[in-house]
């Protein structure tokens, strides 16, 4: 007799969550650029002082594997190699002198004075 198996299939965390402020802001820069085809990509790369840098940027460009989310009508992009360092991590906005984005990664071990940079 064939044993039988239950697989649960569910949807994975996202990579990258906005917070209401962050997708605001997103939003409001978006908007600025006028051009409907972009979104934000988030992703990691080798460099930076402590091995990893976070990049941010408006891209319009989509690869078939892309983990895409929507955030208030903000489309987050993350690739899947970034999507693994970055599974958990919050995207914060913060108005001000000091303000402005930041990522806080959960999965980091190390983070560089900077903010920019992680292990």
């Amino acid at each position: 007799m064939p044993m039988e198996t239950a697989v649960k299939i569910g949807k994975r965390p996202d990579p990258v969550t906005l917070t209401n402020e962050s997708a605001l802001k997103v939003a409001d820069l978006l908007a600025q650029e006028n051009d409907s085809s972009l979104f934000l990509r988030v992703a990691v790369t080798p460099g930076g002082c402590s091995g990893y840098s976070y990049e941010m940027f408006f891209d319009s460009e989509l690869d078939d594997n892309d983990i895409v989310r929507d955030f208030n009508g903000v489309r987050v992009v993350v690739d899947p190699e970034s999507a693994k360092l970055l599974y958990g991590s919050t995207l914060e906005y913060e108005d001000g002198l000091q303000g402005g984005f930041h990522l806080v990664n959960p999965n980091a071990t190390r983070t560089c004075g900077c903010g920019s940079s992680f292990s």
